[in-house]
């Protein structure tokens, strides 16, 4: 069977390279067993992203972001205690990414012709093996972002996606897990992404600060890793009036493969996927509320969150590595989708997306 494309947008690569010391470009099998008697993490031994698994899963372009949270006195949240030292640790990041282009592992995508002609490379070739797989960077949480003035220097060196939350408390915006609006700087913030016509990622936003954000900015919008409340009622994921929004401002929607965020009984730390019997096609369930309120397969894709922060411990169960994204195709077409369908999912709806705002 030929493998479908697939575009993930929403990977924490550089995090897991720098922070959780892995070499992303070895095997699975090596980085599980290089982590078989660390314990300083919990999905220690149990990820499921490396390069080898993307390029076996024909994912030939992901959302990779950086990541590095600023934790205010009296947070519980691990994260750095000032903005220049979070800054510092998403350069780190960065840098890693340029060692992978280095290699020929990565590639930046960073406009329409570099997203085009990578497209047409993945499509013609034979043998994938050899192929870089592009990544457009992306900065979950603004907290690293010192002033807006690290915004142009961002920008210059290629990010184009910006989250504006995390978890807890933030600089910019409170994230998941709490409530209230949108900080001052937020504004300011949003004010010189639209110049750059950069992509503003609501994902982690509380409700207050995503009707503010959608009030206010002008620009791109997307939602990279979110499931649907009606399903799992909390705060992370989607409502059906947040849902319709999004879907009026063109956006497209990531189904997240973190188990909490796809079944309400899973309780993470505590509970097991196999117990629960929670799989890859609950996921489904949540694309398919998304397409009742839209009318269409037009507004969702694939923002998997793998070994952000959690590994096959908190994954489903019948998923072992990345590369099992490719078992979406006959389970969606065991549930009446379309193959043109298929391909917006796998791939189609993002890289309109991409095409529609970086004309």
């Amino acid at each position: 069977m030929n493998k479908r494309f697939i575009v993930d947008a929403h990977l924490d690569l550089s995090m897991n390279a720098i922070e959780w010391n892995r070499d992303l470009t070895k095997s699975l099998d090596e980085i599980r067993q290089r982590e078989m008697f660390k314990s300083d993490k919990p999905d220690r031994g149990n990820g499921t992203v490396c390069l080898p698994e993307l390029k076996k899963g024909n994912i030939g372009l992901v959302v990779a972001t950086q990541l590095s949270r600023v934790s205010p006195l009296g947070s519980s949240l691990n994260g750095w205690n000032s903005p220049q030292q979070a800054w510092a640790m998403t350069q780190a990041q960065r840098v890693w990414y340029n060692e992978m282009e280095k290699l020929g592992e990565m590639k930046l995508i960073k406009n329409l012709p570099d997203l085009n002609n990578h497209l047409k490379i993945w499509d013609s070739a034979e043998n994938i093996e050899n192929l870089p797989i592009g990544y457009i960077l992306s900065l979950e949480g603004a907290d690293s972002l010192v002033n807006v003035d690290y915004l142009y220097e961002a920008y210059d060196y290629g990010l184009r996606v910006i989250g504006l939350s995390h978890f807890g408390p933030g600089r910019y915006a409170p994230g998941t897990k709490n409530i209230g609006g949108l900080e001052p700087r937020a504004y300011d913030l949003m004010r010189e992404m639209s110049k750059l016509n950069m992509i503003l990622d609501v994902t982690h936003l509380t409700d207050e600060g995503f009707e503010q954000a959608l009030d206010f900015y002008d620009g791109p919008i997307w939602a990279s890793h979110h499931n649907v409340r009606k399903i799992v009622p909390n705060q992370r994921q989607l409502t059906d009036h947040q849902i319709k929004r999004l879907i009026e401002r063109g956006a497209v929607i990531g189904g997240m493969l973190d188990c909490w965020a796809m079944d309400v009984r899973f309780i993470d730390t505590v509970s097991d996927p196999w117990q629960l019997d929670i799989k890859l096609e609950m996921l489904v369930d949540h694309w398919d509320h998304i397409c009742q309120i839209s009318g269409n397969a037009d507004h969702i894709g694939i923002g998997s969150d793998l070994d952000g922060i959690f590994g096959t411990e908190q994954a489903p169960w019948d998923m072992n590595s990345i590369s099992d994204l490719q078992k979406f195709d006959p389970i969606l077409k065991n549930r009446g989708y379309i193959d043109a369908d298929i391909d917006k999912i796998f791939h189609g709806n993002w890289i309109q997306f991409l095409r529609n705002n970086w004309k």
